[in-house]
């Protein structure tokens, strides 16, 4: 990605609170990247999946995945318009590789992720 602007670098403290969550398998970062109304949604088998924020924080159990160390997390590109953001971020977590879709906004508390879309592709 090329130079950030000022806007932009401030919409990655949530997405990195999220990576950081993945990293330590932390809730509590999930619960600072989002906003408490997110949904967290995917197809998955031809089925849509709609997962509240509670549900997708239960997944988080504060166990770091054996693998760590070999994951990667990077942030392809980021879109700013006023008070409103969308970034799309690579996860490579194993043999999968999730590509996740962020709509952001910036709340009286800074950016947030209002919700996320997602793709898992097998490697």
């Amino acid at each position: 990605m090329s130079a950030l602007t000022a806007e932009q670098s401030a919409v990655l403290i949530p997405i990195e609170h999220y990576f950081l969550g993945h990293a330590r398998d932390d809730a509590a970062h999930m619960r600072q990247a989002f906003l408490p109304s997110a949904h967290i949604e995917s197809m998955r088998d031809g089925v849509f999946t709609s997962w509240p924020l509670d549900v997708y924080c239960e997944r988080f159990k504060g166990v770091p995945a054996a693998d760590e160390a070999t994951r990667r997390r990077t942030v392809d590109w980021i879109d700013v318009a006023g008070l409103s953001a969308c970034a799309r971020v690579t996860l490579v977590h194993g043999p999968v590789t999730f590509t996740d879709y962020f709509v952001l906004l910036k709340t009286a508390d800074g950016w947030r992720i209002a919700n996320k879309a997602f793709h898992g592709q097998p490697g």
